[in-house]
């Protein structure tokens, strides 16, 4: 029967410890870039007019939904008391700030369709698909009437 020296078996231990450890890592990374991809954080919207940054919209995710939430404006002469004047559901008369603008998503595949996003300048409420682009630095938030063809997309980017 071979005898091995304790010194060889804290190596082995020492090995197996790397191992695991390494094991470990790349599962924590790869849980991370999978967090990354996901439409879940907070997103700076962009004017369409002025291509300057026009609010934060943060969105989460609860038992498979998605919901995006305004919770910061960003222009020059924003007004945190806003109201939706042009809102024509439960909204109206709510404060910009705050408001819910994004409802019902949920992951479909690489998407994150089957909702309902509000424009709260004009009070329309659009279907809405989302896809996390840029190895999920953006999103492109497409608004439509519908079928997808016929809407608009916007390009939001992750606030650091």
């Amino acid at each position: 029967m071979k005898q091995i020296s304790n010194a060889t078996s804290w190596r082995r231990l020492g090995a197996h410890a790397l191992v695991a450890v390494a094991l470990l890592g790349g599962v924590a990374k790869a849980a991370i870039a999978a967090n990354d991809m996901s439409p879940v954080g907070v997103w700076k919207t962009i004017d369409d007019n002025t291509g300057k940054p026009k609010a934060l919209v943060t969105i989460s995710e609860k038992d498979g939904e998605y919901v995006g939430v305004v919770t910061k404006g960003l222009g020059e002469n924003d007004d945190p008391e806003r109201v939706c004047t042009a809102c024509t559901d439960a909204r109206k008369g709510q404060k910009m700030l705050g408001m819910q603008i994004i409802r019902g998503i949920r992951k479909d595949g690489e998407v994150y369709d089957g909702g309902k996003i509000l424009d709260p300048e004009n009070g329309m409420e659009y279907s809405c698909k989302i896809t996390v682009i840029d190895g999920g630095k953006k999103l492109d938030v497409r608004g439509y009437l519908g079928i997808s063809l016929l809407g608009r997309t916007q390009t939001w980017i992750r606030d650091q």
